[in-house]
């Protein structure tokens, strides 16, 4: 099968239409017309080569809301049905036997795991991902918004379930941006205290009124000092460089500093900072299948939603550039046009 796509043919460059032969469906396959697909920053970092890894022609997306349109032999008994709404994220396939996969972690499969961009990603008309991989999406959920859920989403639920946040929980959310607005919207859902660190006060009475029930200037050294011994667990989102120590301080007893934002300077972790109350410094990437159905219950029941802006698929390279420029509002998603 032909599937049409927009690709980065190099590092860096502008998306390009694109069209490649899929070949056969694979036994555990299924394939997955796209409706929406969310740009996550993630995204800009593929085309970019930020990582290293990157191969070209590379075709980027996956944070996808569509329709199952066929099924591998070994996935039409797997719960999936013909024209089923579901979501792809960041993960396409995982190996199902080594140990990760047999508990019930294969986002960190240890044995042959695929992004759903090197497998092809969303910003195209088709995808593929083993069954496993391809998420019932609840009736409720609005399918022009729910695409940011499947990666971003996930990425900041997945330290709420690692951590066990409860109703009695003070969390603080450092950058309200694509996450950490997201972030907001679950603690307040989960019924958590929840503090936000922002730079900007323009953000002031959005963060309020996504559920947030303070928020702090970042850039306010007396402010961040006051907040000494305060949090059960502090949740960055930034990919830059911080002071961290006062985040470190701001930590209850066995309190956890846990990011998934991909900072690529080394953290500078002063040993007393942890020793004096049993504190940690955690990470975490995206989450399992179980996990992923999990936050769409949730934000079914809860009414959950990203905060979203909308762009033609064809406007792709618009859509990155308004990324690129820090503009979205607070995450983008492209509607398919092909």
């Amino acid at each position: 099968m032909k599937i049409t796509s927009y690709a980065a043919m190099q590092a860096g460059e502008a998306l390009v239409p694109y069209e490649y032969d899929a070949g056969p469906l694979a036994a555990e396959d299924v394939q997955v017309e796209v409706d929406y697909c969310g740009v996550c920053h993630s995204d800009l970092s593929m085309i970019d080569n930020e990582w290293g890894g990157s191969t070209y022609p590379l075709i980027a997306g996956h944070e996808v809301i569509g329709r199952v349109v066929a099924l591998g032999d070994a996935a039409q008994h797997k719960g999936l049905r013909l024209g089923q709404r579901v979501g792809i994220g960041w993960t396409a396939k995982s190996c199902q036997h080594c140990d990760a996969c047999i508990n019930g972690d294969q986002v960190n499969c240890e044995n042959g795991k695929v992004s759903t961009i090197n497998n092809h990603g969303g910003f195209a008309s088709h995808l593929r991902a083993n069954w496993q991989w391809v998420i019932p999406l609840p009736d409720a959920l609005d399918i022009a918004t729910a695409g940011p859920l499947l990666c971003g989403g996930i990425t900041v639920f997945k330290p709420l379930l690692m951590n066990n946040i409860t109703a009695t929980s003070r969390v603080g959310v450092i950058g309200i941006g694509g996450l950490g607005h997201m972030a907001i919207k679950l603690l307040r859902a989960m019924g958590a205290e929840v503090t936000a660190f922002s730079s900007s006060a323009a953000k002031t009475d959005s963060i309020l009124a996504m559920g947030a029930d303070r928020v702090v200037n970042s850039r306010d050294p007396e402010a961040l000092k006051a907040l000494a011994g305060q949090f059960d667990l502090i949740i960055s989102t930034v990919a830059v460089d911080l002071d961290w120590a006062p985040y470190f301080q701001a930590l209850a007893r066995q309190g956890k500093f846990h990011t998934v934002g991909a900072v690529m300077k080394p953290f500078e972790v002063p040993a007393f900072s942890l020793i004096v109350g049993d504190r940690a410094v955690t990470g975490s990437s995206t989450g399992s299948p179980g996990q992923l159905r999990a936050l769409l219950k949730l934000a079914s029941r809860a009414d959950i939603a990203p905060t979203v802006e909308e762009f033609p698929m064809s406007q792709v390279n618009k859509a990155l550039d308004h990324v690129r420029a820090g503009k979205a509002n607070y995450r983008v998603v492209l509607k398919a046009d092909f």
